[in-house]
């Protein structure tokens, strides 16, 4: 679940970037490795749900079920082919070339998340999922919610010695709600209504690079 690369402890903020609606524009991890298994109408129901109440590890042991012939070269394929933002690994080299620090914190499976390591972000934290093929059940505890992304940035902020109001949030929808709550400088990409009044910057378009521009210069 915790995936990290070496880094300096010198560091002026840390930015932290949802996955599902926000790096990945009108879609998420699930559809797009449910698209890999023609699953599209499974998956969507299943997200229906979710947003009815279902609860992320019930999400997570529905859609294992879903998801029993996964292979390795599906997942890549998943990946690949989702459609990202523009300009993620211009808007994390900056980040970095700043000194500053950037993670990604979703609810979906790490071995998905942990894949953008490869595009330079410091670290990647995603749901605690067996490895593919799957040959062991999911593991609940194992798999994050909204409150987790809270507990996760703290624990960053912690381990890299930065102070939260120095933290910058990007996020979509209401798993990012508890996050924006307590990070003073928030980027709303994409956005749904669960986070109207919440953020500070609002984004709409196809390019981190711009909704990135909004904080890029600013203080908490």
């Amino acid at each position: 679940m915790f995936h990290v690369k070496p880094r300096s402890p010198r560091t002026r903020r840390l930015h932290l970037f949802d996955l599902d609606g926000t790096l990945i524009r009108g879609s998420a991890a699930a559809v797009e490795i449910s698209r890999q298994l023609n699953l599209l109408e499974e998956i969507t129901l299943l997200e229906e749900g979710f947003l009815r109440g279902l609860t992320p590890d019930e999400f997570a042991v529905r859609a294992h079920e879903l998801w029993s012939a996964l292979t390795p070269a599906q997942v890549v394929a998943a990946f690949e082919g989702a459609p990202w933002l523009a300009g993620i690994r211009e808007v994390w080299a900056d980040i970095r070339a700043r000194g500053e620090l950037c993670a990604v914190i979703s609810l979906s499976p790490d071995f998905f998340v942990e894949r953008l390591l490869d595009w330079g972000v410091d670290s990647t934290h995603g749901s605690l999922w067996p490895a593919v093929p799957f040959t062991e059940p999911i593991h609940r505890p194992g798999i994050l919610d909204a409150h987790a992304k809270v507990r996760i940035a703290r624990e960053l902020c912690a381990g890299y010695g930065v102070d939260p109001a120095d933290c910058v949030a990007y996020g979509d929808s209401m798993s990012d709600a508890e996050l924006f709550a307590i990070v003073p400088q928030t980027v709303a990409v994409n956005a749904d209504h669960h986070l109207a009044g919440l953020s500070r910057h609002s984004y709409s378009g196809g390019d981190l690079r711009e909704a990135y521009a909004l904080v890029r210069n600013s203080a908490a």
